[in-house]
């Protein structure tokens, strides 16, 4: 069991203190992170949150799992490890025009 908690379905208005908070009801919190766009810097609706111990993860998933929080029932579970070479590759088609320097998108 690993520490580290995804938590999705959040109103997009919480906070990571908000989290930490909730979470801290349940075990010690090591850290949270709501995610947040990087244009508007509006929150995503997941979150992650490390707990301490992994009892205190378990008991946290137990916890807070379908939790309804503003309405809204959350999703608790252990977090994946981000998987590596996702979104890469592909042509770099449309990124023509006339001459200068290679635009990269922005992922």
């Amino acid at each position: 069991m690993g520490r580290r908690l995804y938590v999705g379905n959040l109103p997009y208005k919480t906070t990571d203190e908000d989290l930490m908070e909730l979470f801290g009801r349940a075990g010690a919190v090591d850290n949270v992170r709501v995610m947040r766009d990087q244009a508007t810097g509006r929150a995503r609706g997941f979150a992650f949150v490390e707990m301490v111990s992994d009892e205190d993860a378990q008991k946290a998933i137990e916890q807070f799992h379908q939790y309804e929080m503003e309405g809204r029932a959350l999703v608790v579970n252990e977090a994946r490890p981000k998987e590596s070479g996702g979104f890469g590759g592909g042509g770099r088609g449309g990124y023509g025009g006339g001459g200068g320097g290679r635009r990269e998108p922005r992922w």
